[in-house]
């Protein structure tokens, strides 16, 4: 999708910090991190949020979230990090391309928001 900013830094048209690409996930440093360690995982296939997400993406959500558990040791936080999705406008979503927010680094209040 031309307009969706993801979308584009996956297609290499917008430059991110890049820390993790494969075939269906990619990863990179959040441009307002909002804790030491921000990064953003997204998928390489357009999807706009969790409410879109169909049955046959249940092993592209699984990838993500390995991903995820993997960045996260990479980064020296494994074992003491948050991961969000926000879904919606309300919610929070600000970009309709589905993306985990993978933070850590500082302790976590909760609740959150």
């Amino acid at each position: 999708m031309k307009e969706c900013i993801f979308c584009r830094i996956v297609a290499g048209e917008i430059p991110a910090k890049m820390v993790h690409q494969d075939d269906e996930v990619v990863a990179f440093r959040d441009a307002s991190p909002k804790a030491p360690v921000h990064l953003l995982l997204v998928p390489r296939r357009h999807i706009a949020s969790l409410d879109d997400v169909q049955p046959a993406d249940a092993a592209l959500l699984g990838r993500l979230l390995i991903a995820a558990k993997e960045l996260a040791a990479g980064e020296g936080v494994g074992g003491a990090y948050r991961l969000v999705t926000n879904c919606g406008s309300t919610a929070g979503q600000s970009v309709f391309h589905l993306h985990v927010h993978l933070l850590g680094g500082r302790p976590m209040g909760w609740p959150p928001g």
